[in-house]
């Protein structure tokens, strides 16, 4: 498979990680757009929101999980935002389920 995330979840692309457990990793984006932006993946290749189903959606509740642990080891107290892009119009450009963690500072209402 060529795809960049299941790269990084086989080390064979080299990311500063946060957080690792057996379903999920975090590591820091490469290209920040606040001062903490981590990206949230499964470990198991879905290719966006909309591969959601039935037998993977679990995944959704372990990457929210992370996110609050991240957000708290991080004193994030003052607020974050998750988000996740789907498909090429909303702005995906990896095709492996990914969320972004954002904080660090009061964040722009604004999201288009």
């Amino acid at each position: 498979m060529d795809c960049l995330f299941c790269k990084i979840i086989a080390d064979e692309i080299p990311s500063t990680k946060v957080y690792e457990d057996d379903k999920v990793l975090a590591f820091k984006d490469i290209n920040p757009m606040a001062p903490v932006h981590i990206l949230i993946i499964p470990k198991v290749h879905i290719e966006g929101a909309n591969a959601l189903d039935s037998d993977n959606v679990g995944v959704v509740s372990d990457i929210m999980l992370t996110a609050r642990r991240i957000a708290e080891e991080l004193g994030l107290s003052e607020g974050w935002r998750l988000v996740t892009n789907v498909g090429e119009h909303g702005g995906q450009t990896v095709k492996h389920l990914h969320f972004h963690l954002l904080g660090g500072k009061k964040l722009n209402t604004e999201l288009a």
